[in-house]
């Protein structure tokens, strides 16, 4: 999917959409950023401390300026606050620890916006990753109640931040998971997901199905552990 997409976005094509990601300055939030800002998508990055925001985006901008062979790219950090307010779709890639906390607080400036959930709900013991219960359901689930006046879908979980940032692979391999209950929002995230070189959108299901996608996310990484690689998800047949 390119620039001709349009879903959710007042009728312009996804590529002209500004995307915010809060939480940005992390590992996913990063990997996301510099591959939809290689590709040619407006970018902003938010964080608690704007001026670590600031920071991270001059250097997502020139890798992706590097990577795209000096094309101009547009990628810009701030407050997590200011990016939710002025992005078109926002992103929510924060620890999970810290995910009601936040929506909580951008529940006014995400109102009447697609936002996309990637968090996993990850714990860590000496066995290795588990899933972690999240009274709701899933974390998209909890996105949702929290944000009941957004259009949250869930998606992105299963790319991994290492493979993002390798920009030595300029074409990633897999599919995205999309999970929602709004059509046009969906369709929207399945967009920007063919905004990744290599990637397409593929509907998972409703949001009451986000579990079974987060947990797929710790399967993932027992598999990367056990085999050190970076795997991802491809669906067949489709």
């Amino acid at each position: 999917m390119g620039e001709g997409n349009t879903a959710a976005g007042g009728g312009r094509p996804v590529g002209e959409l500004v995307v915010g990601i809060v939480g940005g300055t992390g590992p996913q939030g990063r990997g996301l950023a510099v591959r939809w800002a290689a590709s040619g998508q407006r970018v902003l990055l938010g964080s608690r401390e704007a001026d670590r925001a600031v920071e991270v985006a001059e250097q997502v901008a020139a890798r992706a300026a590097q990577a795209s062979g000096g094309a101009e790219v547009s990628v810009r950090g701030g407050s997590n606050d200011d990016v939710a307010g002025a992005a078109d779709v926002v992103v929510v890639a924060v620890p999970f620890a810290g995910h009601a906390e936040l929506l909580t607080g951008l529940a006014p400036a995400l109102a009447g916006k697609v936002v996309v959930d990637c968090v996993v709900p990850m714990g860590w013991d000496e066995l290795g990753a588990y899933v972690l219960d999240v009274p709701e359901g899933s974390v998209t689930q909890q996105a949702a109640a929290l944000l009941p006046d957004s259009h949250v879908v869930g998606a992105f979980h299963h790319l991994s931040a290492v493979s993002l940032e390798d920009l030595s692979h300029p074409t990633l391999e897999g599919d995205v998971m999309v999970v929602g209950d709004d059509r046009a929002s969906m369709d929207l995230v399945q967009a920007l997901a063919g905004q990744l070189p290599g990637l397409r959108g593929v509907y998972a299901g409703r949001l009451r199905n986000a579990r079974q996608v987060e947990a797929l996310t710790i399967n993932l990484v027992s598999v990367n552990r056990r085999y050190k690689t970076h795997a991802g998800v491809r669906v067949t047949g489709v």
